[in-house]
Order: structure tokens, then sequence, then C-alpha cells
């Protein structure tokens, strides 16, 4: 796996991360060993978030990440993400908000994602994704 300065995590990843999944772990493992620091942005919090939560072990992740907040201007970079990729409407809204995360970034970045496909038209070519 390349250097990564910075890994931005997606819900799914985030998720995963919480749940103790083996693959995830592994990569945030390696990620670690290289010194990378991780980043949750705020709606990604609310995303994960909902009644069988293991609240605990979110609070533990979200402690050893930084967690970048969504502001007027955060939202308006992202619905200019969605402009350029030609989507719409709430399926993409929080895919944008990580993916302008991730671009404003110290590089190089990665997310960690199970959205490629959506992840790639909204960040081209400046991220590495991770599928998870």
């Amino acid at each position: 796996m390349p250097h990564f300065e910075t890994v931005v995590l997606d819900s799914e990843s985030l998720s995963a991360w919480i749940s103790q999944d083996r693959k995830v772990l592994a990569i945030l493992q390696v990620l670690h060993g290289m010194g990378a620091d991780l980043v949750v942005g705020a709606t990604t919090i609310v995303e994960v978030s909902h009644a069988r939560m293991n609240l605990p072990r979110l609070n533990w992740a979200l402690s050893r990440v930084k967690v970048e907040p969504v502001t007027q201007e955060t939202a308006k970079a992202a619905a200019e993400l969605l402009k350029s990729a030609s989507l719409h409407g709430h399926k993409y809204a929080i895919d944008a908000t990580v993916a302008e995360t991730a671009l404003r970034q110290p590089g190089p970045v990665a997310v960690l994602t199970s959205d490629i496909d959506d992840m790639a038209k909204l960040c081209g070519d400046r991220v590495h994704l991770v599928g998870v």
C-alpha cells in the first residue's frame, strides 16, 4: 500500500471499524503503522448512528480520529462537487461531504469507502480510493 498522510473514512468503513471487521482492522493497522491521520466528517457520525450502534465503541473510535465539521463553506463545496459529477439528491449528499472533506486534507489522501463508483465521480483522481 502506498504512503498516505490522511485517510478519510466513510460511513461503511467507520461502521466496519466499530463492528471490528477483520478486513478494515487490518487496513487500519497498516495505515496506523505508516502514521496516517484518520479523519471523519461530522455527517458521517450521523449516518452511522442508530439504535443498535455500540455507543462506547463509536466514542472510542471517534476519540482516535479528527472530526471535521460541516460548515456553510463545506456544504457549498460539496454541492459544487455534486453538480460537477452530475449527481444530486439526498442519496449523494453525505458522499459529497465525505469527498469534500477528503479533497481539503493534507495529501496524499485515501478514502476508505464501500462506494468506489460514486466517490470516483466526486473525487476524480485527486484521492486514492480503498474499497471496504
